[in-house]
């Protein structure tokens, strides 16, 4: 919390009108707030109690907001004011159009924050877990989000916790524990503690499922992104060589950060993979987690997309803040093309889009924490070249439609994982042959449907014929998309990306 309260410290003499801390943890974030203050007195006001002294705790009057701040005005401000520091808390509602004193209550944080940056003395600092404000009073705040502690601070929490509680923790569990934990509050890690105290009397490594759960939670309440359950691995991708040669050299890297930094390679910052629909980009993401040995974040760019001013940006640097506080992760941007379509028009879409563009741009580009990027996208034609230019991401992929070879591998795989006991059996030298420009999931599809019918047959086993007969009864993507296949094909290979396949 030190670089918390270093901004805290210097917004205030800054003069800043409005300081808006976003933050979960009131009692923490209060202690910050008067280490910052010295002497200086302060008033705060919240929903419940109206009017009290900060730091006394003592209640003055539950007087509403409105009426507290215009009775300020009333008085003169510089007597109300001045050298004094104005807490508010549970404010979000009372802005929010919804409340019928909004436009006042904007109207009078307005007009103080004026009078502030013509030289009053005082400071106004908002806090709550929610960020909503106001477009009038865009250019008067300024946000401040505490860090998630980070490893030894959280370290300090589970030794503070076990002393408390007159226990003991291995070393290693303490360790191991500090990266689990990282990505929730400090108030989160306790209740964690605590839970897994009450279970078992005591923290062992079968406590680390409770992190998980609660990340989960986490992830789950933020509304953006989502955290995917891992079930494939390396062995179920057919094909994509190069791809997967590529990625077990960057496995090294990845879990081994700090001595590969010490060596001085540069933090990993992910990869793009374009191409042909149903070819195995989605089913590389989920690998990578799995190969890397971490968690899986996909990032729903139609969930960032918000209804106010500035929400949409808020929500991208929210995803991305909790991305790095659970950091290392894969974080999985689908369908890159369609997040970001529609650049450069005069549109207030547009505009939207152009900005959360460059939020994701700058922080690509400056990235230091563990998180891995995989961006897939079908046509990345359309999006802007600064993206695709070196710096971004390490690498990018084009993934086409499977040769033989990877088309025998997809085939060998998905009759495996249905009817193993029938494999020998069939002739995939054929199934290959006839199944020509077919996707990955065009060749899923058929073996799904010959297995199907073959059950429904009442047969004891699969056979050729009946995947045979699921190949005459499909029509390839190939053939749906056309010449727009072949047209995007041309592109990719104009493109010069490296190709996924050998």
């Amino acid at each position: 919390m030190s670089d918390t309260k270093e901004k805290l410290a210097n917004y205030i003499d800054a003069g800043v009108p409005i300081l808006y801390i976003n933050s979960f943890e009131e009692n923490k974030t209060d202690g910050l707030i008067k280490e910052v203050l010295g002497d200086r007195k302060a008033f705060e006001w919240n929903l419940s109690l109206g009017v009290s002294d900060f730091k006394t705790g003592e209640r003055q009057s539950d007087i509403s907001l409105k009426a507290y701040l215009k009775a300020a005005i009333d008085n003169g401000l510089e007597d109300e004011l001045n050298r004094r520091v104005l807490i508010i808390k549970d404010v979000t509602s009372l802005l929010d159009s919804s409340n019928p004193d909004s436009s006042e209550i904007i109207a009078l944080f307005k007009y103080i924050s004026l009078k502030i940056i013509q030289g009053l003395d005082t400071v106004i600092i908002m806090v709550s877990p929610v960020i909503y404000i106001p477009q009038e009073l865009e250019k008067f705040i300024t946000i401040i989000e505490p860090e998630y502690p980070e490893e030894k601070e959280i370290a300090s929490i589970i030794q503070t916790f076990v002393n408390e509680n007159e226990s003991t923790i291995a070393d290693d569990l303490c360790e191991e524990m500090s990266l689990a934990f990282k990505g929730l509050t400090e108030f989160e890690i306790r209740c964690i503690l605590q839970l897994a105290m009450a279970t078992n009397g005591e923290l062992t490594h079968n406590d680390l499922k409770f992190v998980f759960t609660q990340k989960k939670q986490m992830i789950k309440k933020s509304g953006i992104l989502e955290m995917i359950e891992l079930k494939e691995s390396v062995n179920d991708i057919g094909g994509l060589e190069n791809l997967k040669a590529w990625l077990e050299r960057k496995k090294i890297v990845f879990k081994n950060i700090p001595k590969a930094k010490e060596y001085g390679v540069d933090m990993p910052k992910g990869m793009l993979i374009a191409g042909v629909p149903g070819c195995g980009k989605s089913l590389t993401a989920k690998v990578t987690a799995q190969l890397f040995e971490v968690p899986l974040l996909r990032l729903d760019m139609g969930k960032i997309l918000g209804k106010y001013v500035g929400e949409s940006e808020e929500n991208m640097r929210k995803a991305i803040k909790l991305a790095e506080a659970i950091s290392p992760c894969v974080l999985w941007i689908d369908e890159l093309e369609k997040a970001f379509s529609g650049m450069g028009g005069n549109s207030e879409g547009n505009e939207v889009t152009t900005r959360l563009f460059g939020t994701f741009l700058t922080w690509m580009q400056e990235k230091k924490s563990p998180v891995f990027v995989i961006a897939t996208a079908n046509n990345i034609t359309s999006l802007p070249p600064e993206l695709l230019r070196k710096g971004r991401f390490d690498e990018i992929f084009y993934v086409g439609l499977p040769n033989d070879e990877e088309r025998k591998k997809i085939f060998e795989i998905h009759i495996n994982k249905r009817r193993p006991q029938d494999f020998k059996a069939i002739d995939v030298v054929s199934l290959v042959a006839k199944t020509k420009d077919y996707s990955g999931a065009d060749i899923e599809g058929v073996v799904k449907d010959g297995v199907e019918n073959s059950f429904a047959d009442g047969n004891s086993s699969l056979t050729t014929e009946y995947i045979m007969k699921a190949i005459e009864n499909t029509r390839p993507l190939s053939e749906i998309m056309g010449d727009a296949l072949k047209d995007l094909s041309k592109k990719y290979e104009k493109l010069n990306f490296k190709n996924a396949s050998k």
